[in-house]
């Protein structure tokens, strides 16, 4: 079990001692800490809250609503909900800031309070830095009872999150109808069960075959929406009959799709396809972290711009896109950043754009996956325990390939010829994550278990 404490937020197992586990007593500590960071702030005295279908959720919203009202703060709450969804409401609502809570793909044990600055995107690494502080001096003093904060609800947003997507320019619910796709979802009894058929009926999608679409918070498989967890919906869709496969995590953040022969189309490939349709008419440049595929660079320079990768985690990716005014971006692991929306990972948008995408390619999925650059990428992790010096470890890596193309702005970053292998510890878990990628999966294999056995000998 663990209790995992950083700059983006709070995450851990439900149950257990406090400070070791995510008990109700570090929620409100947390919750306590944020909402006296935001009173601090200056901002309005307003907090957006929703949560994902996790069995913990109602109790974790309970304590956070309960905690910010005491602290003289008034809630809205939007009950279940989707990340990107919340992410559109802070502003909307002109509210102070908002709090997910969500554990994105973690196991059904997992608990977590992302937490959103007034413009509705991840606060930066200086302010959850301040908020960490916070909750360690327990800084904070409660509203007196003339002064506690108000609370109301609000299951509209949702609704609100389709509207924004269908007005966008690039969306073209017409072309969509007219292709008249058959399309199964996986939603892994989650709030996508919500969203996505609200979507995919706004849309004009023919028929929708839901899987796993009750959000009742128990995860029919593992809730990363990797391969190795997608056999069913994959095996249904290879019997025909069906255009595409959508499968989304439990806050809809990230998107996998399936083509219409049960094959995975690629997480890494989410981002790339959706850059495609984007740039063809929105030029402009590209920004993913350092684990992404290198497809998304060739498609980009196939327009003739530029491509730039930034540190991991959304709040890098956000900005290095406003830095490079980049029309499209996120992460290799199904995030779309589209900030013609809203500047946050968002699947829902993601679906909206591909399917416009596939709609005018006139192509079935898989012979548009085919028209991209082919890579393949291994990914691996090494546990680790508490008498590892991971700083150690990487210094002793970077040193043993010195010779090589080397990137340090977020872990150690290997770049060969055609490969590339990246290391870094992971925020959310204790585990290094150890990416690698070539134009063949055996290589990209190869490679990692190159890594991994010299992780092994630093160790030893």
């Amino acid at each position: 079990m663990a209790l995992i404490k950083s700059i983006s937020g709070i995450r851990g197992t439900i149950g257990g001692a406090p400070n070791e586990n995510l008990t109700p007593l570090d929620v409100v500590k947390f919750a306590s800490a944020y909402g006296t960071w935001l009173l601090n702030s200056g901002k309005p005295k307003k907090v957006v809250v929703g949560r994902d279908a996790r069995l913990s959720g109602q109790m974790i919203s309970d304590i956070v609503t309960s905690t910010l009202i005491g602290l003289g703060i008034d809630v809205v709450d939007l009950g279940l909900s989707t990340t990107p969804t919340v992410e559109i409401a802070v502003p909307l609502e002109n509210a102070g800031g908002g709090i997910i809570l969500t554990a994105s793909h973690n196991p059904i044990q997992w608990n977590a309070l992302k937490l959103l600055n007034d413009k509705g995107e991840f606060i930066s690494g200086e302010e959850g830095q301040r908020i960490l502080e916070i909750a360690d001096k327990e800084e904070f003093a409660y509203a007196d009872v003339k002064e506690l904060g108000q609370y109301s609800k609000d299951d509209s947003y949702i609704q609100k999150h389709i509207q924004q997507i269908l007005d966008l320019p690039l969306v073209d619910v017409e072309a969509i109808k007219a292709r008249k796709f058959k399309v199964a979802i996986d939603c892994v009894n989650s709030t996508g069960g919500i969203a996505l058929p609200q979507l995919l009926e706004a849309l004009g999608v023919q028929e929708c075959v839901e899987y796993y679409c009750d959000p009742t918070g128990y995860f029919p498989h593992n809730p990363e929406p990797l391969p190795e967890n997608l056999t069913e919906i994959c095996r249904e869709i290879e019997k025909g009959g069906v255009d595409l496969g959508i499968v989304v995590d439990p806050d809809v953040d990230r998107l996998a799709f399936i083509s219409e022969d049960g094959s995975f189309f690629g997480e890494e490939y989410t981002l790339v396809a959706v850059a495609d349709y984007v740039l063809k008419h929105t030029p402009g440049s590209t920004v993913s972290n350092l684990s992404s595929t290198q497809a998304l660079r060739d498609v980009t320079e196939k327009y003739g711009q530029t491509y730039s990768a930034s540190a991991v985690g959304e709040v890098n990716v956000v900005n290095l896109m406003k830095e490079t005014n980049a029309p499209i971006g996120g992460e290799g692991n199904g995030g779309i950043i589209y900030p013609a929306l809203h500047y946050g990972r968002d699947a829902l948008v993601g679906i909206a754009l591909f399917l416009t995408h596939l709609a005018k390619s006139d192509k079935p999925v898989s012979l548009l996956r085919a028209t991209y650059p082919s890579y393949f990428i291994s990914k691996n992790k090494v546990d680790l325990t508490p008498d590892i010096d991971i700083d150690k470890v990487l210094v002793s890596i970077q040193e043993k390939y010195k010779n090589e193309k080397i990137n340090t702005i977020d872990g150690v970053k290997i770049e060969f010829d055609k490969e590339w292998i990246h290391l870094r510890k992971s925020n959310t878990e204790p585990i290094i994550r150890i990416y690698s990628e070539s134009k063949s999966q055996s290589t990209a294999e190869h490679l990692a278990n190159k890594i991994i056995q010299d992780i092994k000998e630093i160790i030893a």
